[in-house]
């Protein structure tokens, strides 16, 4: 996927996010709304979808509380979109996932689950990185011929996977899980490490890996105000152009 301008990994450069929500919450009344992917879908007998709704904006307080709680500084253009657009809701594919607070404190909210941000603070590995941690733990993968019975073979396997979750939940450290694209894909926000502020594609639901966003031909990492206004852009297009056009 390409989009945007690139941000390199330096958090993501100024966004003017005035008027943004005002934009995204008129797209409700657009003619063509309901043919926006993610926006209106329907399934099992239900419609589900963003619809162009954004959660209220968080304040200032907010925000740095949930930063001092997860122990990092979120990227500026995450952090001004929290505090002006709002905390989650209408955006690219199924949308931005909401950051909420309940008793047991701040997290990130993926239809009815909790995000875990225990890795949170550990550098986000590269590209390079994670295929190695990959290639690694495939090569230890216990084969039931080398084991004298189906037992031992059994606990190896069990403690082979563990680590292999591990490595798993490992590759995207450092990083925000932001939306859902279906299908098992995901789209994360780096907020840890030299990729800081680069919003990646998480692929592995298709045997794929996790890659960065880029501009076309390859070009400069794209941060999350890029990959925001993006979509804002290509979905008004959509929504309110007239057909045949």
């Amino acid at each position: 996927m390409t989009v945007g301008n690139g941000a390199g990994g330096t958090g993501g450069r100024g966004v003017d996010w005035a008027g943004v929500r005002e934009r995204v919450t008129a797209l409700r009344k657009a003619p063509r709304a309901g043919e926006v992917f993610g926006a209106r879908q329907y399934g099992f007998g239900r419609g589900y979808g963003h619809d162009f709704r954004l959660r209220a904006p968080l304040t200032e307080a907010e925000v740095t509380e949930a930063e001092e709680e997860f122990g990092v500084r979120f990227p500026a253009d995450y952090r001004g979109f929290l505090l002006r657009v709002g905390a989650g809701g209408a955006g690219p594919s199924y949308g931005v996932f909401p950051l909420c607070r309940d008793e047991r404190g701040w997290h990130w909210l993926d239809g009815e689950a909790r995000s875990d941000h225990a890795f949170l603070t550990e550098p986000f590995p590269s590209a390079e990185q994670q295929a190695r941690w990959t290639a690694e733990v495939d090569a230890r993968e216990p084969v039931e011929a080398d084991f004298p019975d189906e037992a031992s073979h059994l606990a190896a396997y069990r403690a082979w996977n563990a680590e292999y979750e591990r490595v798993y939940d490992l590759r995207t450290a450092g990083a925000v899980r932001l939306s859902n694209q279906g299908c098992g894909y995901y789209h994360w926000l780096v907020v840890t490490g030299p990729e800081r502020g680069t919003v990646w594609e998480d692929l592995r639901a298709g045997d794929g890996g996790i890659e960065p966003l880029t501009l076309p031909g390859g070009g400069a990492r794209t941060s999350f105000g890029e990959w925001y206004l993006d979509w804002l852009t290509a979905s008004t297009r959509e929504a309110c152009e007239a057909r045949g056009r």
